[in-house]
């Protein structure tokens, strides 16, 4: 499964969601997610989300998934930090 497939994915079932998927051998991966969905939940229930995206391919295709998870405002705010 490549980066682009998981991403699309993710996109499918958070809509609206900003997502960047990146991976060395289509195996491990890490992923960036900003969605609205994700406001006010902790990072726990952002997670099952995104694993709720994903389905049966965790564990099968996708062997490992690192998660960074922000609502647009907390990105907005990471990205007015950062400069």
């Amino acid at each position: 499964m490549d980066p682009e497939q998981i991403a699309s994915m993710i996109m499918a079932g958070l809509p609206g969601a900003d997502v960047v998927v990146l991976s060395e051998d289509n195996t491990h991966y890490e992923a960036r997610v900003v969605a609205e969905q994700f406001h006010d939940k902790r990072s726990l229930s952002r997670h099952q989300l995104v694993y709720g995206c994903l389905g049966e391919a965790m564990g099968r295709e996708i062997h490992a998934l690192s998660l960074q998870t922000f609502s647009p405002a907390e990105w907005a705010a990471k990205q007015a930090q950062e400069g």
